[in-house]
């Protein structure tokens, strides 16, 4: 079965201009949260799926290569060296331990599990633990890209209905686009990562995925799709579904939050979006990417 998106890192190098950033574009963004390691994160969370808007906070210590957490802690600190954007694409998992070994098996891992646990809150500021099991996948044809798997440890703990709603109408993320020079290079790693095999589009690859599809694009593919050239290789586009689109814009235009209409998507670029071009679609876009 092709797996679901269960959440984005965002990697900002403010995050507080990040978070107010968020709220102008419409989202209702919940409350800073610590990672044991020093990162800092805010979650905007849909029914099954969020937005981690994240950052080094100013205890964060970067990991040595052999500890557990490099492949999160250690990607993000490296991809922050360079750029702030769309760092890491995060699938959901019943069972991290068993993703672990079969990523092992596939030849996309190798890594150790990763499991931790930090303090939450809720919209009515209530005090939650929450917990994760996290197992990594890789390729050298995409260095530029985090991905992983996220096990739930105390589901009832970390979704809330209130803070599913959000003023631009945001339903979920539908869909996500890739940058290579050559997209079959790294085809046989996401249908192995996505557990979904690959559909040829004139200018790359569409895998489909549980609520929406994944593509790989070469730049000029991209160029075409999204009429701007991408920043670089690596994750460089990621879709909302609205319950109105129309009204998204509208809140848009209000918050003063600059857009570009294009074949059926309401962008916020790049420059506006502090390195992830954001694409606001119609819930018909869940069934592609």
């Amino acid at each position: 079965m092709p797996r679901a998106v269960d959440h984005l890192v965002i990697a900002a190098y403010d995050l507080p201009e990040q978070e107010a950033l968020y709220r102008r574009l419409g989202f209702q963004v919940g409350a800073r949260n610590r990672h044991p390691w020093g990162t800092e994160n805010h979650i905007v969370q849909f029914d099954g799926a969020f937005l981690e808007l994240i950052g080094l906070g100013d205890a964060f210590a970067a990991p040595h290569p052999g500890e557990p957490v490099y492949p999160f802690a250690g990607f993000l600190a490296g991809y922050l060296g360079k750029r702030e954007g769309l760092a890491m694409m995060v699938l959901r998992s019943a069972d991290a331990e068993a993703d672990r070994r079969g990523f092992a098996a596939a030849g996309i891992g190798g890594f150790a599990r990763f499991d931790f646990a930090r303090k939450g809150r809720r919209p009515d500021g209530g005090e939650v633990e929450v917990a994760f099991s996290l197992a990594f996948a890789a390729t050298e044809a995409m260095p530029e890209a985090g991905f992983f798997v996220c096990q739930q440890r105390f589901p009832e703990n970390f979704w809330s209905r209130a803070a599913q709603v959000h003023p631009n109408g945001a339903l979920g993320v539908v869909g996500l686009t890739l940058v290579h020079e050559r997209p079959e290079a790294v085809g046989g790693f996401l249908s192995a990562f996505l557990d979904a095999p690959p559909r040829s589009v004139g200018d790359g690859l569409v895998f489909a995925i549980d609520g929406g599809a994944v593509a790989c694009l070469t730049p000029s593919g991209f160029a075409a799709r999204y009429g701007v050239a991408p920043s670089g290789p690596g994750l460089a586009a990621a879709h909302v579904a609205v319950a109105d689109l129309a009204a998204c814009g509208r809140l848009l235009a209000q918050n003063r939050v600059p857009t570009r209409g294009r074949d059926g998507m309401t962008i916020v670029d790049a420059t506006a979006d502090m390195g992830l071009p954001l694409a606001f679609v119609d819930p018909a876009a869940m069934r592609s990417a």
